[in-house]
């Protein structure tokens, strides 16, 4: 009796200690999940503008009359510098992004990124970003194999491990093996 109490006190205080990392994981993992419908950390605009390609000759390429460019047709972004990386094209980078130019029709590109709330700081948390951060996270996929055991043997009787556990957990260790049969190693 006394390691059934100790098993469902574990189970319940990882629980609580580690309930807003696993809706970070979770949340973060759903987004990285689906990153080619979606940029999950970063909001990313694009907008054609037509600029005066008269203002645009080489001798009126300097900064001066580049940050006024960019205030005009990019009001609010801050100008960083430009490059010119052929003779048709110019590239003037603000702060987050970039205006890319066709000297000659003057059509261009004005592309914005801005930080995804929540999902920009969650998502920075699931790459592990430095080395003490991934020792929490070692800690947090422990916990979680421990959340996991202790929760097999939470319950008694008819719903417990030797019934319907047994049956659920069964359903849980067959579908990522079944994957890695099909998709994996490629069996069937």
């Amino acid at each position: 009796m006394k390691l059934r109490k100790l098993n469902r006190n574990i189970h319940r205080d990882l629980g609580y200690i580690f309930f807003f990392l696993t809706m970070i994981y979770g949340l973060s993992g759903i987004a990285l999940n689906h990153r080619d419908n979606w940029n999950p950390s970063y909001i990313i605009k694009q907008k054609e503008l037509s600029i005066n390609p008269e203002q645009l000759t080489k001798e009126k390429l300097n900064k001066e009359s580049l940050i006024k460019l960019t205030a005009k047709y990019a009001p609010g972004e801050q100008y960083k510098t430009f490059y010119i990386p052929d003779e048709n094209t110019l590239k003037i980078f603000i702060k987050d992004g970039n205006i890319q130019i066709d000297l000659e029709s003057g059509l261009s590109i004005l592309e914005t990124s801005k930080k995804r709330p929540v999902f920009h700081q969650f998502n920075f948390l699931h790459y592990n970003p430095i080395r003490w951060w991934t020792i929490i996270a070692d800690i947090y996929a422990v916990s979680l194999m421990i959340l996991a055991m202790s929760g097999l043997f939470i319950l008694k009787g008819k719903n417990g491990i030797k019934r319907r556990g047994a049956i659920l957990a069964s359903i849980g260790i067959i579908v990522p093996i079944l994957f890695l049969l099909i998709f994996y190693w490629k069996i069937f």
